[in-house]
């Protein structure tokens, strides 16, 4: 995935490798043109043009398809006269009518082609274009968007003005805008196409932000050898919360099922048999005193743990919370033991000593990072600051690394929205780490996990549901990578 800047790095690595901008522009226009041809027949067809470099791809795509026998109208915002360099030399190869932007000119068009802004818009939609747009979404016939509907910001998924597309057809490689809410929902689906862009642009310039996918991290799912026991696949230990006792049992059935080979929750002694009775091949332990706890931190056989499921906003949690990070053992932070720093933001980024990955809802998130900017930059901001893995949850949940790497997921269905399945992905991320996974990409494969195990099961979901269904979707990440 690129933003704005990379594409134009792109595309200046293009010409220097020897294709022109003309080429390029040409190559965008057969692009679109032939995904229309490939699922639509000819049929009445209306280019919205703007006045840059998106409104020459509409000249291309329109000139493309008056060749193969289509009936094309065209509509401009502005003239022809306003565009520049390669897009002007395409509008002058149009022979046909450019007809003045307005609502008017929908009439009798059965698909429309948005080629009025590309994912560089920085402003609102407002005037012709906007009201053209709202037209559009009106009268029926489906709109194919060029790079990102017109009024969707290609680098935030900020949506200012745009409308749904039925599809929208992009280049060399997806931008944030594609896959961030609320833009995803307004792109339909979004086809990648090539345009003769060289494969070395993409080694040159290096990408940050990454779509989640098994390709990212599936080579270091943690493995079970031959020569493997429940004490080499790991020691997960979960402080578990009273009164609120699900959610942590929910987690710890979740790292136990993400495969570490033990995992232990620690609890206060009035809820020992709450948690006994209900856990098989969970071990509890029980508090008694704060020592007992921080004895359990200093035995050498746990090999990451988690805290906040359940927890309790208060007093003992923060402490428990900062003799966890301060045995530099990976951690898994959530929940109330994110909401007890909010008093004091900078003491979290003080205590967290090793691996850590926080995964906090937006309230949580808004407790104890700065909240202005959009998902992608406020999180990376969250995981420069504080030193951790920064998981923003959410429909398009954002993972970032306190290197500016950053990942973003796009396959949590709907039905996740049920409590407990927050405190269930907790526990799979600790799974993972418990088994010597790397932060960033344990906890990338436990969003990830998460997604597909609440897919497997499908509608009438409940959060403790998700932790059964992991092997079968680890069998099925088995089975694709023969």
């Amino acid at each position: 995935m690129l933003d704005l800047l990379q594409m134009r790095e792109a595309d200046l690595l293009s010409v220097n490798a020897g294709i022109s901008s003309f080429d390029l522009m040409t190559n965008a226009g057969t692009a679109v043109a032939g995904v229309i041809t490939s699922r639509w027949t000819s049929r009445p067809l209306l280019v919205l043009c703007g006045p840059g470099n998106n409104g020459g791809d509409g000249f291309a795509v329109a000139q493309q398809l008056v060749e193969a026998g289509w009936p094309v109208r065209i509509a401009m915002l502005g003239s022809r006269n306003d565009l520049k360099g390669e897009a002007r030399r395409h509008a002058e190869c149009w022979q046909g009518k450019v007809e003045t932007l307005d609502p008017n000119v929908l009439k009798g068009a059965e698909l429309i082609v948005d080629a009025l802004f590309g994912a560089g818009l920085s402003r609102a939609l407002t005037g012709a274009a906007l009201e053209t747009l709202a037209a559009a979404a009106h009268h029926g016939a489906p709109i194919i968007a060029i790079d990102v509907p017109s009024g969707v910001m290609g680098n935030t998924g900020e949506v200012m003005g745009a409308v749904r597309a039925a599809l929208t057809v992009t280049f060399f490689r997806k931008k944030p805008g594609h896959l961030l809410l609320p833009a995803r929902n307004l792109c339909g689906e979004v086809i990648v196409t090539d345009i003769g862009t060289p494969l070395s642009a993409l080694e040159a310039i290096v990408p940050t932000t990454f779509e989640n996918d098994p390709c990212l991290w599936r080579a270091d799912l943690p493995k079970i050898s031959d020569e493997a026991n429940k004490h080499t696949r790991g020691h997960a230990l979960i402080f578990g919360g009273y009164p609120m006792t699900g959610a942590a049992r929910m987690a710890a059935r979740a790292a136990a099922r993400a495969g570490a080979g033990l995992t232990t929750i620690a609890v206060p002694e009035v809820a020992l048999r709450i948690y006994s009775a209900s856990l098989v091949s969970i071990m509890v332990r029980p508090i008694v005193t704060p020592d007992d706890f921080l004895h359990l931190l200093n035995r050498s056989r746990f090999s990451a743990w988690l805290i906040g499921p359940g927890a309790g906003a208060d007093k003992e949690t923060l402490g428990r919370t900062l003799a966890m990070l301060a045995t530099g053992c990976p951690t898994v932070i959530d929940a109330d033991a994110i909401t007890v720093f909010q008093d004091n933001p900078s003491a979290l980024d003080r205590a967290i000593k090793g691996p850590c990955v926080l995964t906090p809802h937006d309230g949580e998130f808004r407790r104890v990072f700065d909240p202005a900017g959009d998902k992608l930059a406020r999180t990376r901001a969250a995981a420069k600051r504080s030193g951790a893995v920064v998981v923003l949850k959410g429909s398009d949940t954002v993972i970032a690394a306190p290197d500016g790497n950053a990942i973003i997921n796009t396959n949590a269905p709907a039905t996740l929205a049920t409590a407990g399945s927050g405190d269930v992905l907790g526990g799979i991320i600790l799974g993972l780490m418990a088994q010597g996974m790397t932060a960033f990409l344990a906890a990338a494969a436990g969003v990830w996990l998460h997604g597909a195990a609440a897919a497997e099961f499908g509608p009438g979901l409940l959060a403790e549901d998700l932790p059964d269904m992991l092997p079968r979707v680890f069998q099925r990440l088995a089975s694709n990578a023969n």
